[in-house]
């Protein structure tokens, strides 16, 4: 995987949707992580856990997939939570003023086990 590569994985447990994302999420990416997000919602799930724990930077782009996907999961009655946040991830939350609209976890596991 090329520094400048996305990959994106989603698994489907019982109540939760897990989204992990690896790479970089920029302007030219951020399309695939709204479109993933679209896509799960569309098929009734609200509940997302997104796993940060292999992004490397993320844009103001990418920070508008994630506060749209949490917009349309409150709408429903759902929630988008945080996993394994970089430190610099949670600086560019933090200067963006987002980081208390997503609750963050320190690991994958508690995450889901917050639904």
């Amino acid at each position: 995987m090329s520094e400048s590569e996305l990959v994106i994985s989603v698994e489907s447990l019982k109540r939760v949707d897990l989204v992990k994302l690896a790479g970089r999420i920029d302007s030219s990416n951020a399309e695939q992580v709204d479109g993933t997000f679209k896509e799960i919602i569309e098929n009734g799930r609200v509940n997302i856990v997104v796993d940060l724990s292999e992004v490397n930077y993320m844009s103001s782009a990418g920070l508008r997939a994630l506060v749209s996907a949490l917009r349309e999961c409150k709408q429903r009655r759902g929630d988008v939570r945080l996993a394994n946040v970089s430190e610099r991830v949670q600086e560019v939350l933090s200067l963006a003023g987002l980081d208390s609209l997503f609750e963050s976890f320190s690991d994958v596991t508690n995450a889901v086990g917050s639904f």
